[in-house]
């Protein structure tokens, strides 16, 4: 018989126990629900869902990346278009130069040419005479005059003036002859300097066609970028990585700008002392100015002015070019470096007429105004910086 104490422990066991098969057979439930749960219709759709993200996620990061090969694809045809057109642009610019020298060339020779028509018309009126007079002599020869018996003092003179007459007819004739080698050769000239100008017009007219039909590849290209960055996010996020682009570019050209301080030969005294004394890059209406609204939350750091394509742009001041290139979201961009960490920029240019390190003075063209970099209208992007950061150019430009 078991004792008293071991009749106490059972019944404790006991119920221990079956509160141990209890919570054993709840588990054994909950496991094979989750296990029901986990083979039934409703996890597998989880699954097929969960996979279907996975995929759209993929789809649209490939989408996303095929758009910004498109949009660099697109910039890389832009940026070549542009710097076909700027070339040409040069061509026919230094082609016109050309024919502006040529017709004061022509002025000149047409000027030189009646001149020496002049002069021969009189050079034969006074070889006309002389021959008369000779003519007449002859017949007061010395003969005559020994014949007729007149005094040996006056046929002394007469044979004098005989042989002053002969000179002066030669003179006459080698002067003649000289006006007129002189007016063949100037005719010569004339006529090479007009087929000069013949050449050189058909020249501009096969360029013009040229730039026309680089204008029109241009403006479509622009066009599709346009479509591309559509949406304001597209076309924020654009002009924030042209911002960063063109931040990249300014730390190229600090070391550029920093020898072109120590080699400057114009004055690279900053800005400072000139506020409301600069000179206007371009003439026109302003379409844009600092501070306003550009897109989203972003600003205008400089001003846009509109101004005739092809027209000259001018430094603003004195300084050294630092950089001179095509730069996505700005097209053909010249900056120029004025000292003391102060730096003017010129954008959306046609074509640039001046290189990195070249010094310039204020009211010097250094570039032709365009609409490079995807623009719609022609005209000027203005901008300067101090120490790196935008200023309002308004307050700094003459009145």
């Amino acid at each position: 018989m078991p004792t008293p104490d071991r009749l106490d422990i059972l019944p404790a066991m006991k119920g221990r126990t079956l509160r141990h098969l209890k919570l054993l057979r709840a588990s054994a439930i909950s496991a094979g629900v989750l296990l029901c749960l986990l083979a039934s219709p409703a996890s597998l759709a989880s699954d097929e869902q969960l996979s279907g993200m996975k995929s759209e996620i993929s789809r649209q990061e490939q989408q996303l990346n095929s758009k910004s090969k498109k949009l660099n694809a697109l910039q890389s045809n832009l940026k070549s278009q542009e710097q076909s057109i700027a070339a040409i642009a040069t061509q026919m610019r230094n082609a016109n130069a050309d024919l502006s020298v040529i017709a004061k060339d022509i002025a000149t020779l047409n000027r030189e040419s009646q001149r020496l028509e002049q002069l021969k018309l009189g050079q034969m009126e006074l070889l006309k005479e002389l021959l008369n007079s000779q003519y007449r002599q002859g017949q007061h020869s010395q003969l005559n005059a020994l014949l007729s018996g007149e005094d040996s003092a006056d046929m002394d003179r007469m044979t004098v003036y005989a042989e002053k007459l002969s000179k002066a007819r030669t003179d006459a004739i080698n002067e003649l002859a000289a006006t007129d080698t002189e007016l063949q050769l100037k005719r010569r000239t004339l006529q090479q300097q007009t087929e000069k100008q013949k050449t050189l017009i058909a020249s501009l007219a096969a360029d013009k066609a040229k730039l026309e039909k680089e204008q029109q590849a241009q403006k479509k290209t622009a066009g599709a970028i346009r479509r591309e960055i559509n949406s304001d996010k597209g076309y924020l996020a654009e002009l924030r990585n042209n911002e960063k682009r063109l931040k990249v570019e300014l730390e190229r050209a600090a070391e550029q700008a920093r020898i072109a301080a120590e080699q400057a030969k114009v004055k690279m005294d900053g800005l400072g002392k000139y506020k409301g004394k600069m000179q206007w890059p371009v003439k026109g209406r302003i379409l844009h100015r600092y501070g306003t609204e550009q897109t989203g939350q972003l600003r205008w750091n400089g001003m846009v002015i509109a101004a005739k394509e092809g027209s000259e742009v001018k430094a603003a001041h004195d300084g050294t070019v630092v950089l001179s290139n095509w730069l996505r979201g700005y097209g053909l961009m010249v900056v120029v470096d004025h000292g003391k960490g102060d730096m003017s920029f010129y954008g959306y240019n046609q074509a640039l007429l001046r290189n990195v390190g070249d010094t310039v003075k204020a009211g010097d063209p250094i570039a032709l105004v365009g609409n490079s970099g995807g623009q719609d209208a022609s005209a000027l992007y203005f901008e300067i910086r101090r120490k790196g950061n935008a200023t309002n150019p308004s307050p700094w430009l003459t009145r």
